[in-house]
């Protein structure tokens, strides 16, 4: 059998050439590259897919983050609590605005542990920021509770999770704001870099769609300095089309994690069941096994790509020193880290390779 890639990319490209290539003829030959139309079209069907008021575009996840959390207010001396298994973006959006992340531990599903959140607020919080990690929402029920409770505004980390429920609402619409990356590995995923945000708070809107572009109220006119962060007229209608297919996209991915479910022997290997009301969209599938690396050399031996989301929690990484946290201050998110795996999920895999992974998974281990 072929190799396993971890992504399939080409594979994408290949399906949807038809459709995309008179999509982006059509944009280059209009000669707006920048802004216009297509992005307002693009930001209008997403407004229809989420039941948002607005959506606002921008260049990357990152810079949804970044945005989101500047139009709440967030900035030098004020304090964000979120978790410490994201990937490094989540804490650079809130450092980059001069504020501290303030983090909290996990659950065994990856997830932001609710229960722990009240405890890490002090008069600085100025904002709750989940991450929805592999796609499965944070328990927003609780979390909005607390935001609601002591003033404070959830800027959802929806990155992974767009087209994911939790009891029928969809990740980026249960808090101030939702953040959302179109890089090219998410479900919905432009040919480039590109973010969006989700909000129903008509200031939230107006602030970021000011700032990413340098804070101009008209060409001569700058009434806040702001940044350069637009998402392109490609990336828009290409997105604007994959919009059209990711629930598509999203149905193939839960049958493949169904089919995992069934083949991997859970004596060895640890998935974390949904919850109820919780309806994931499978962004990775991450399972959890000791022997870790083991396992991944001997995946890669048989020509299967696996990836590690992310085998150094933040608060370890050399950049996060100047906040002060030390090994042991976040003991699940540490335990996960070392026994994370993420295995092939897309969309193009067939039954036959999801087989064959799920074999060679359980060959490690009976062997």
């Amino acid at each position: 059998m072929e190799a396993i890639s971890y992504v399939d990319i080409s594979a994408q490209w290949a399906d949807e050439r038809a459709e995309l290539l008179p999509i982006i003829d059509a944009v280059l030959s209009n000669g707006q590259y920048v802004g216009g139309a297509e992005t307002e079209l693009f930001e209008k069907a997403a407004e229809s897919f989420f039941g948002a008021r607005y959506v606002v575009s921008v260049n990357s996840g990152t810079d949804a983050l970044v945005c989101a959390l500047f139009s709440v207010g967030v900035g030098s001396g004020d304090e964000v609590i979120t978790p410490p298994n994201s990937f490094i973006a989540s804490t650079a959006a809130i450092v980059h605005l001069g504020a501290r992340p303030v983090f909290v531990d996990v659950k065994a599903d990856q997830n932001i542990n609710q229960d722990l959140i009240e405890a890490a607020l002090t008069p600085k919080t100025k904002a709750i920021m989940p991450v929805h990690l592999t796609g499965r929402m944070a328990a927003l029920e609780e979390i909005c509770r607390i935001g609601k409770e002591y003033q404070l505004p959830v800027i959802e980390d929806a990155a992974q999770s767009a087209g994911s429920t939790l009891d029928g609402r969809l990740a980026g619409t249960w808090g101030k704001a939702g953040c959302f990356s179109a890089h090219p590995l998410k479900n919905l995923n432009a040919c480039g870099d590109g973010g969006f945000v989700v909000t129903d708070d008509e200031v939230v809107a107006t602030k970021i769609r000011s700032m990413r572009n340098h804070g101009l109220a008209d060409r001569n006119t700058v009434d806040e300095f702001g940044f350069v962060s637009r998402l392109d007229s490609i990336q828009a209608a290409i997105l604007r089309y994959r919009l059209t297919v990711l629930p598509r996209v999203i149905k193939q991915r839960k049958k493949n994690v169904a089919l995992y479910r069934k083949l991997l022997d859970d004596n060895y290997v640890f998935h974390p069941p949904d919850k109820y009301g919780q309806d994931n969209s499978w962004h990775t599938f991450v399972i959890q096994v000791d022997q870790r690396d083991e396992l991944r050399a001997y995946l890669s031996s048989k020509g299967i790509e696996t990836a590690i989301h992310y085998p150094v929690p933040i608060h370890l990484q050399p950049a996060a020193q100047p906040l002060g946290y030390k090994q042991g201050d976040f003991p699940k998110a540490e335990i996960q880290a070392k026994r994370i795996l993420t295995l092939p999920v897309h969309q193009y895999l067939d039954e036959e390779k999801v087989e064959k992974i799920s074999s060679c998974v359980n060959q490690f281990y009976e062997s």
